[in-house]
């Protein structure tokens, strides 16, 4: 583990919230590029690699993010919290699934008989159905059990 929280390594035998050299060189160019003011810059962002190794430290051990170890090097956990909305509003995960998926596709390495879609993440285009009553399930109406 180097000074900042980072190990630099190929990913085997490592931490699940440490990100590899791979993973990062292709997640690297999906991340927005931020502008710093000119004028009031204030203080430095931290570098993009050691919050995203927060955000999977979070994930991976079910901390809430205001307990994110200072120790770790991987800033605070609010400054985690924030990166990973706005990479998540600029779409970084989709692409980085598409991604991931096409270079899996490409290697053979998928096997799509076991694909499943959930509907949860299709959308339904102009709001889906209308709600309408349901008919009952039983012959008669309940018996009162009072």
């Amino acid at each position: 583990m180097t000074g900042t929280g980072v190990e630099r390594s190929s990913g085997v035998g490592t931490s699940p919230w440490i990100v590899s050299d791979e993973l990062w060189d292709r997640l690297e160019p999906l991340l927005p590029q931020r502008e710093r003011r000119f004028r009031y810059p204030g203080r430095k962002p931290l570098p993009d690699r050691e919050v995203l190794c927060g955000i999977l430290y979070v994930l991976h051990t079910g901390i809430q993010w205001e307990y994110l170890p200072q120790e770790l090097g991987f800033g605070s956990g609010m400054t985690c919290w924030r990166r990973l909305r706005d990479w998540n509003e600029a779409g970084v995960w989709q692409r980085l699934h598409e991604v991931l998926l096409a270079e899996l596709n490409a290697a053979s390495r998928l096997d799509w008989s076991r694909c499943v879609v959930d509907s949860s993440h299709v959308r339904a285009l102009k709001g889906g159905s209308t709600r309408a009553l349901r008919p009952s399930t039983g012959a008669g109406p309940a018996r009162s059990t009072i």
